[in-house]
């Protein structure tokens, strides 16, 4: 008994439309643009509580490192594998949500007027550049995904 090899499915016209519509988002400056700020977003959340002088209050330190390097990880991916990694905007988002709401949530005495104002300015930073990255797939394209589904039908 032969066996064919089947055709590899990264050929398909459809792929291939997908990862160029990705690399083109990727390439324009709006999209690196919120890459590097995103980026620089979640450095800062990271080193935080040694900048804005709150490292003592040692849950949120953590907190803030642990989500600060997530946020960086998460966001930072965008510009070389953007079609893998387009999904992970929502937990960026979460992650801001987080970060707003964490001095008041983490254990412990955190919620200073230092802490406070630093985290709900981050964490609302961090959610505007989630959000602004988890929209550019449909932006660029000028169409949602219900209106791209009949086109790809009638061909």
């Amino acid at each position: 008994m032969t066996t064919h090899p089947s055709p590899s499915i990264e050929h398909h016209p459809d792929i291939a439309e997908m990862r160029s519509r990705f690399e083109r988002a990727t390439a324009t400056p709006r999209a690196q643009a919120v890459e590097t700020l995103a980026l620089l977003t979640g450095l800062y959340l990271a080193a935080s509580p040694w900048i804005a002088g709150f490292s003592g209050l040692t849950n949120l330190a953590v907190c803030n490192l642990i989500t600060g390097v997530a946020y960086a990880l998460c966001m930072g991916g965008f510009g070389n594998a953007y079609e893998r990694t387009h999904a992970m905007a929502w937990a960026a988002i979460v992650i801001g949500a987080w970060t707003i709401i964490s001095p008041w949530v983490v254990a412990g005495s955190a919620d200073t007027t230092r802490t406070v104002v630093n985290n709900i300015i981050v964490g609302a930073v961090a959610l505007v550049l989630g959000l602004a990255m988890a929209a550019m797939s449909d932006r660029r394209t000028g169409r949602s995904s219900a209106a791209r589904e009949p086109a790809a039908r009638e061909r």
